[in-house]
């Protein structure tokens, strides 16, 4: 890629969530609140400064989609006040999605999956820590149940009194897509999806496009390693797509996952400034016919 220019979010084109147009590079918070591993070494008390710092960069780099749930906190800081803090009052365009479902106690340890009626105490969680008085997007999060019905009725009601503008459903398969859309309108799926991890996903990101559904993929950066990020040998299909782009690994499978459709949105999340720069700027990749069928190739090979 060319240097000297700051690539801003527009790069990667814009999607509609239900009224709320975004661009498609956003930036996730999970890893914000989370100690000593979205951080430098020097720590201390400058770590919540620094997450506020790259918030406000991200918003200055054209970000105006923000992923985050009240359940990302650690014993120092919470994704919510750390987006609170940063950036309110909120810009007009800024969209802030959040999820609900998972629940953890104070100290952290997660509880059991949340009833229907929690639901309201979760949403009035979020709109008091991010300080709103609705929330623009709210996605159910699966926890392995065949039937979201449920939980996803009391969320559609809540939605009629105006405390969710937009549903999504999260951790979900198809049939779980046409449980909740005959209940109400889905803006969004938000799945685990990431290159070189097949599966039936693939041919939901596709169902999910024909239906008009933004597609949010979560690990798409670190894959198999999850929360703990990318940390296995990367593949030389990859590695060969970044040197001949002079970027990053990450930034290449970031790429990727954004030209496999103009529905799918990207949400990596960082603390580091200079990584949140990368992200951003991997919304301008632009692969040849070569190198896309080289790294279709190592997706459904599984490598």
């Amino acid at each position: 890629m060319t240097s000297g220019t700051t690539i801003t979010a527009d790069a990667a084109g814009t999607w509609t969530l239900g009224d709320l147009t975004v661009n498609r590079m956003g930036f996730g918070a999970m890893r914000l609140p989370q100690d000593g591993r979205a951080f430098a070494p020097d720590s201390g008390s400058s770590d919540r400064e620094r997450a506020i710092g790259v918030l406000r960069r991200a918003v200055e780099l054209g970000v105006n989609h923000i992923d985050t749930a009240a359940f990302y906190f650690s014993a120092l800081r919470s994704a919510n006040e750390l987006i609170n803090r940063a950036l309110a009052p909120y810009p007009d365009d800024l969209v802030i999605t959040t999820k609900v479902g998972p629940g953890r106690d104070p100290s952290g340890a997660w509880l059991p999956a949340a009833t229907p009626a929690q639901l309201r105490g979760q949403v009035e969680e979020n709109l008091r820590q991010l300080g709103r008085d609705h929330l623009d997007v709210v996605n159910y999060r699966n926890q392995g149940a065949d039937s979201i019905a449920e939980h996803f009725g009391a969320l559609a009601e809540l939605r009629e009194r105006g405390l969710i503008r937009h549903l999504g459903i999260s951790n979900v398969g198809p049939r779980h897509l046409a449980e909740a859309r005959a209940i109400a309108p889905v803006v969004c799926v938000q799945n685990k999806y990431a290159l070189g991890l097949p599966g039936e996903d693939d041919d939901f990101l596709d169902l999910c496009g024909e239906q008009g559904v933004a597609f949010v993929p979560f690990f798409a950066i670190a894959g198999a390693g999850r929360e703990s990020g990318a940390g296995a040998a990367e593949s030389e299909q990859v590695l060969a797509a970044a040197r001949a782009h002079g970027v990053t690994a990450a930034q290449i499978r970031t790429a990727w996952t954004l030209q496999r459709g103009p529905h799918v949105l990207a949400i990596p999340g960082t603390g580091n400034p200079d990584h949140l720069v990368e992200n951003v700027a991997a919304g301008a990749l632009r692969f040849t016919a070569d190198e896309l069928a080289a790294l279709d190739a190592l997706h459904h090979g599984g490598a």
